[in-house]
């Protein structure tokens, strides 16, 4: 038998409880057709912490001193995705090949030669090391200074990808020819990042329903925020691409996940049909600017 069978299972009303702090704290949201999921993966942190039911553990989410480190826990186990090198390439591909492109166009009439990406919602670190790697071999950008912030409301996954220590099974993406530049291999079977790729990407811990701890973020260029904004509900969604749009830089770009969209959330962005994606950005000219 499972222990997922023996396991104790949770009411509605627990999920409700549950499902609303996770929404107070860090703007999770979880509709009813997903309580087998909070009950599947959360089973494990009531036998962690010895407790019968998830009321219990709704308890001690609210009033126990331990509770923000089990918060980062729930975090991790909610929200975790598979994340790898080089991951969905076509929309990489629209990055380098038209994004980029019109973006060094843009700074040229401006005189400008700086090139700010956001990576909102990185994991451990996988996506903002790819794009250092791209924007190093970028012909356009030779000469230029770019700067990759990677911001997670998990601490955990942060830490990891400030090591740039990696396995294999997060490498399977990355061609040969790029592995013996940028990769160092350790006798253990694991492999680190280079300091040449490592230098321009910066890590912070930041929930992006916080604006106040992102306020230093100003003036990006290009936003991947791929496969997190399914965690919010309709408002929230709103919240946040808003606070995208202030923070690029007018004529800047919004890359989202391939089964995400702004329909029904926000008309502040263009949708522009690429070679080999959609991708929305904010208009250099704007209404009333």
């Amino acid at each position: 038998m499972s222990p997922l069978d023996t396991s104790p299972k949770m009411s509605d009303e627990e999920f409700r409880l549950i499902r609303d702090f996770l929404v107070a704290r860090v703007g999770l949201y979880f509709d009813e057709q997903m309580k087998f999921l909070l009950e599947r993966r959360l089973y494990r942190r009531l036998e962690l912490r010895q407790m019968k039911d998830y009321r219990s553990y709704a308890q001690f989410l609210r009033y126990d001193p331990k509770a923000a480190a089990e918060l980062d826990e729930m975090v991790e186990l909610l929200t975790t995705n598979e994340t790898y090198f080089f991951r969905e390439a076509y929309q990489l591909d629209a990055l380098t090949g038209e994004v980029i492109p019109e973006l060094v166009e843009q700074k040229k009439r401006r005189g400008e030669r700086r090139l700010r990406l956001w990576s909102a919602g990185c994991s451990s670190g996988e996506e903002p090391y790819t794009l250092s790697i791209l924007m190093l071999e970028h012909p356009l950008l030779a000469g230029w200074e770019t700067e990759i912030i990677g911001t997670d409301i998990n601490q955990r996954v942060l830490a990891k990808a400030r090591t740039g220590i990696y396995t294999e099974h997060s490498l399977r993406g990355v061609p040969e020819g790029r592995m013996d530049r940028y990769i160092e291999r350790y006798p253990d079977g694991r492999f680190r990042i280079t300091d040449e790729v490592r230098r321009p990407v910066t890590f912070g811990a930041a929930n992006l329903l916080d604006r106040s701890k992102l306020a230093f973020l100003m003036d990006v260029d290009v936003i991947l925020c791929r496969n997190v904004l399914i965690y919010f509900d309709a408002a929230r969604k709103r919240g946040v691409i808003d606070l995208f749009h202030e923070k690029l830089v007018p004529g800047g770009f919004l890359l989202l996940g391939h089964s995400e969209s702004l329909l029904n959330l926000s008309t502040r962005f263009q949708l522009r049909h690429l070679a080999t994606d959609m991708v929305y950005q904010r208009p250099p000219k704007e209404a009333g600017a």
